[in-house]
């Protein structure tokens, strides 16, 4: 059954269904935009396979050295309180 699937006219009539359904105007537009896709495809496996079997074995990066901390005012406490700012007073309750 399955001997013969893909006759001639299978495709004539394959053919004339998708110009009937995509209009002869689109079917250029469209068969350059499939051309443009199979060729970008057919570039990224390539580049694939070229990434995977090249000659020359890859090296590990070697790890960077960690920064050293530089000496100086940097991020931290704020200054401390400064006089007059009214630490000198004991709080009162009941006012």
């Amino acid at each position: 059954m399955l001997r013969n699937a893909l006759e001639p006219w299978h495709l004539l009539i394959l053919v004339t269904v998708v110009v009937l359904i995509f209009g002869s105007k689109k079917l250029p537009d469209t068969a350059r935009a499939l051309g443009k896709s199979m060729r970008i495809l057919k570039s990224e496996t390539r580049a694939m396979k070229d990434d995977g079997t090249s000659d020359e074995p890859r090296s590990e990066p070697e790890p960077q050295p960690a920064p050293r901390p530089v000496p100086g005012p940097g991020p931290g406490p704020g200054p401390g309180p400064r006089p007059g700012d009214g630490d000198d007073q004991v709080p009162t309750q009941g006012r």
